[in-house]
């Protein structure tokens, strides 16, 4: 089976898409880690100050105030921080789902600060050492603070495993993918890499080698055209016309059969419509010209896929290779109406033009060629028992019996 170089680049693009959203993926999660680890600065940072506040002594209240203004406001600010470090979480909003809980957090922490500052003050600026009340009270409100501050950082650690063991699996995931098709896309690219050197080459001793690419077989085949022909090729052609006889129909089909196997393949069967009876009175020559402008005008629509043949005295032979069923058929009739705008000098008239009348069937692939041509023999025979220019389908003769 041929490979499509075209179908190749195009997932080759897919799968680099593919590795720069992995890379997208992991920057979010370094992203996240980052605002993690700020995260457990300040919480640890907060706790410092926390500290710092409730070891403070009293000596001097000016300088105390401004020390204990410089502190409070610190800690308030870092909830700010923590808040706006929040917006990059996009794992944790996505996955862990944790922001109520988070922002329920970040509320109670904002509260315990507030009376932690109170308590600070009230002990600090408003109170004498001797206050037990007070002092109570600070170690009390700093016993809470520091405590929902250990909680919030063990329910960041938590989250940061769960965001771990999804990266692992991530990364895990990417290194086999990217392993893989890496690996499978070097071989293909080697092997189109072969099919160009194939094709670049002069030398004769390369006539074994199996084609990869569908493309490379086309530009294989079409080189084969302009290739001298010798006495096997000369027996597999049409003397008259130029084109593929009996033989050679069957040769190239042999050739072409494993090209684009997904497509549709249409055979169809030309006839000349009363050339026995028209052009008999003339010459030979004559008759072999209109044979050959009919084959000439034929071989204008032929693609590489295509085959085109004589198969008889005015019958021809046309196999397509196309993607859908009506698209086949509409060729057929583009031929068939080409044909139809040949014009003839003829010796006793002005001019004269060819029609022909067809038999065309989609061929199944457990069908063999010769079948095929007999079926579209048979619709062609149909096709002459209603007039001329027409081209008959299978679905013709069913309308046509009902």
């Amino acid at each position: 089976m041929k490979h499509s170089i075209k179908k190749i680049f195009k997932n080759l693009n897919i799968y680099l898409l593919s590795i720069l959203l992995l890379a997208v993926v992991a920057i979010v999660f370094i992203v996240e880690q980052h605002c993690s680890f700020t995260k457990i600065d300040i919480l640890n940072y907060q706790k410092t100050v926390a500290t710092t506040l409730t070891n403070m002594q009293q000596t001097d209240k000016r300088l105390l105030a401004i020390e204990f203004n410089n502190q409070s406001t610190l800690l308030s600010n870092q909830i700010s921080k923590l808040h706006n470090l929040y917006r990059f979480n996009f794992v944790e909003k996505s996955l862990l789902n944790n922001e109520i809980q988070y922002l329920e957090d970040l509320e109670t922490l904002s509260t315990l600060t507030a009376v932690f500052n109170k308590s600070a003050r009230d002990y600090l600026l408003e109170s004498d050492n001797n206050n037990t009340t007070n002092k109570k009270e600070l170690n009390d409100s700093f016993k809470k603070i520091t405590s929902h501050i250990d909680a919030m950082m063990l329910r960041n650690i938590f989250y940061d495993e769960i965001k771990f063991s999804i990266l692992e699996e991530i990364a895990i995931f990417s290194f086999i993918f990217v392993l893989f098709m890496t690996f499978w896309y070097r071989t293909r690219l080697h092997s189109i890499y072969q099919d160009i050197l194939f094709l670049y080459s002069v030398e004769t001793d390369k006539k074994h080698y199996q084609i990869f690419s569908q493309e490379a077989d086309a530009i294989s085949l079409r080189m084969k055209k302009g290739e001298p022909a010798n006495t096997d090729l000369s027996s597999m052609t049409d003397q008259v016309t130029g084109i593929n006889n009996y033989k050679g129909m069957l040769h190239a089909y042999s050739n072409k059969k494993g090209f684009k196997e997904s497509y549709y393949r249409s055979v169809t069967v030309f006839e000349i419509d009363n050339f026995s009876k028209s052009y008999r009175p003339y010459s030979p020559e004559l008759t072999q010209a209109i044979l050959k402008k009919v084959a000439f005008t034929i071989s204008l629509h032929e693609q590489t896929t295509d085959i085109i043949a004589r198969i008889d005295y005015n019958q021809f032979a046309v196999i397509l290779s196309r993607a859908d069923k009506e698209q086949c058929f509409k060729d057929i009739e583009l031929i068939k109406q080409s044909i139809s705008e040949i014009t003839l000098n003829l010796p006793d008239k002005e001019s004269d033009t060819v029609t022909v009348s067809g038999g065309f069937i989609i061929k199944h692939k457990n069908t063999h060629l010769e079948e095929a041509l007999k079926q579209a023999q048979e619709l062609l025979k149909r096709a002459k028992e209603n007039g001329k220019n027409k081209i008959f389908q299978t679905k013709d003769m069913i309308e046509r019996e009902l």
